[in-house]
């Protein structure tokens, strides 16, 4: 039976554009680490461009997807780095792969606790005095209307995220200093929403009376009005941390 292709257009499981990756890597190799962890790295694509940009650098994704992990070990198979980066399908709480000379965390911080101070002070344990985290966190670029927490996800509350003043402020009080703070655009949101459901949107017009059809496009409609509820209200910062050293 023809299943409906999912994701094939999208190489960052977020809103993240080429030239935003590209500067993200120069900047994090800067310091020349040698190891990386990525919490909650899917196909661990941006750990993969940190190993090839850090020739000394082995890196371990960690994730509960088994499909995106095998994604990620062709990935690295495909490019030479295999025998530098290993996927392991394992929680990211209380993980013992630490500390690093960087931390990717991208849309993951749930992976390491269920509050942000929480989180922010696993990857305060999990990273080096000299090394750098990578944190992409959301945050209200204001505050959403209860009409518009209706229509985004499952219980969705204006306590699920803080504004991005507040963001910092959390990641200072955790132990770092921001030596970087960027935003992401209303342009990358539109290309990794639209990316996300493009095959599957293609797939329905091609198929409208397949067995998988009803569902496919309940699930794509739900996803659809979401992200339309939430564009340019839920915003996703992307911080460079420094962590302070231990005195």
């Amino acid at each position: 039976m023809t299943t409906p292709p999912h994701r094939t257009r999208l190489t960052f499981h977020g809103p993240l554009s080429e030239a935003r990756a590209g500067a993200l890597v120069q900047r994090l190799t800067r310091h020349r680490p040698t190891t990386v962890l990525d919490i909650g790295c899917g196909s661990g694509e941006l750990m993969l461009r940190v190993l090839a940009a850090a020739p000394e650098a082995t890196g371990t994704g960690i994730d509960l997807n088994a499909d995106d992990l095998a994604r990620g070990r062709k990935a690295a198979a495909d490019r030479g780095l295999a025998s530098r980066a290993r996927f392991l399908e394992e929680s990211a709480t209380g993980t013992p792969h630490g500390p690093a000379d960087l931390v990717l965390c991208v849309g993951s911080s749930q992976a390491l606790a269920d509050r942000l101070p929480e989180a922010l002070g696993e990857l305060r344990r999990l990273v080096g005095d000299r090394g750098r985290v990578l944190l992409g966190e959301g945050f209200w670029q204001r505050t959403p209307t209860p009409d518009e927490l209706s229509r985004m996800w499952p219980d969705a509350s204006a306590t699920d995220h803080p504004d991005l003043a507040t963001l910092v402020d959390l990641a200072v009080a955790a132990g770092f200093r921001p030596e970087w703070t960027e935003t992401a655009s209303l342009d990358e949101w539109e290309q990794f929403e639209s990316g996300y459901l493009a095959d599957t949107e293609v797939w329905l017009a091609e198929h409208p009376d397949h067995p998988l059809a009803a569902e496919t496009r309940e699930r794509a409609d739900r996803h659809r009005a979401r992200w339309l509820t939430y564009r340019g209200v839920l915003g996703l910062a992307y911080l460079t941390l420094v962590p302070v050293a231990a005195r």
